[in-house]
C-alpha cells in the first residue's frame, strides 16, 4: 500500500483535486469543510498542509501515524550526497543572499508598490542563481 493510500484511507470527505493531490477533511479539529491539503510527490513523498491551523504532528496523531510514515524509504535514501566542489557553507550563504533579494521584491509586490524592470531582472537573477546553487548541491 502506498503511503498516499495509507493516509487517504483514515481521512473522511477526501476529494482528489488533481494528480497526485487531494483535499480532506482535517481529523485534528472540527473541520466543516476540507482544509487539509494533501500532496504525493513524485518521489512518494506526502506534503500535508492545514489551512486550519493544526500542527501537522497532530493531524497524523489523529489518524493513528507519525511523520515518518509520510515517507516510503529514510530521507538519507532520498537523496545522493552531494558531489559539489563548493563548501555547504558557501552554497547556503548564495542562497541566503538571494533569498534576500526575493524577500524584497516580495515585500514590494505585496504592498502594490511599482518593482521597476531592473527590479523584476534582479528577482530573476537571483531565481537562477538558487537553482545553480541547487544543482551544485546534487552535484549536477
Amino acid at each position: 500500500m502506498s503511503v498516499a493510500a495509507k493516509l487517504l484511507d483514515r481521512l473522511d470527505r477526501v476529494k482528489s483535486t488533481a494528480p497526485g493531490k487531494w483535499v480532506a477533511r482535517c481529523p485534528a479539529h472540527e473541520d466543516r469543510s476540507p482544509s487539509l491539503s494533501i500532496r504525493e510527490l513524485d518521489d512518494g513523498r506526502i506534503l500535508l498542509y492545514d489551512f486550519g491551523g493544526c500542527e501537522i504532528g497532530d493531524v497524523l496523531a489523529a489518524v493513528g501515524l507519525r511523520l515518518t510514515d509520510l515517507f516510503d524509504k529514510p530521507l538519507g535514501e532520498q537523496i545522493a550526497p552531494s558531489k559539489s566542489r563548493i563548501p555547504a557553507r558557501d552554497l547556503l550563504e548564495i542562497i541566503s543572499e538571494e533569498t534576500s533579494v526575493v524577500a524584497i521584491v516580495a515585500a514590494d509586490f505585496c504592498e502594490k508598490r511599482a518593482i521597476a524592470d531592473a527590479d523584476w531582472h534582479r528577482l530573476a537573477q537571483a531565481a537562477a542563481r538558487i537553482g545553480r546553487a541547487r544543482d551544485h548541491a546534487y552535484g549536477r
